[in-house]
């Protein structure tokens, strides 16, 4: 018994020598300098950020009720929160944001909203795998947008 007992001890020291070496190896390599973000700063006034920021929440709740949907094959649920982020959405932004947004962000945007659009129609007939790997497609969409432009 002690010699497995000496054998867990030296181990254990081993072990914590290769997670301390590994971790001084890791803080030798970290930046020194911030990293510097190249997304397009849409330019928007408080109000308008806190509207656009309000609105992209509400898309992604409208994500996580069409997974929730997903996962109980409840269709409806789909189709509700779908419409939701739809063209109604898309609508309801202020004239003044919708101003500010470039061309680049319009290609992305209008045919966002308009799948889940499509998504809603989808919920209807389509079986739940569909309905998941369309909501994957959807979702690059997503982060397409936020790769690409910046609010603050």
């Amino acid at each position: 018994m002690s010699n497995f007992h000496n054998f867990g001890w030296r181990s254990f020291l081993l072990a914590s020598l290769v997670v301390v070496s590994v971790s001084t190896h890791a803080a030798d390599k970290a930046p020194t300098t911030a990293a510097v973000d190249t997304r397009y700063n849409l330019k928007l006034t408080p109000s308008e950020q806190a509207e656009f920021l309000a609105e992209m929440r509400s898309m992604l709740a409208s994500i996580q009720h069409i997974m929730i949907g997903i996962g109980s094959s409840d269709r409806e649920l789909i189709a509700e929160y779908a419409r939701h982020s739809g063209n109604r959405m898309a609508r309801a932004t202020p004239a003044s944001v919708r101003a500010k947004t470039p061309p680049a962000f319009q290609e992305i945007g209008g045919p966002t909203h308009l799948m889940f659009e499509e998504l809603a129609i989808r919920a209807e007939s389509d079986d739940m795998d569909m309905i998941a790997a369309y909501t994957g497609k959807l979702m690059n969409q997503c982060m397409a947008c936020h790769a690409a432009f910046k609010v603050m």
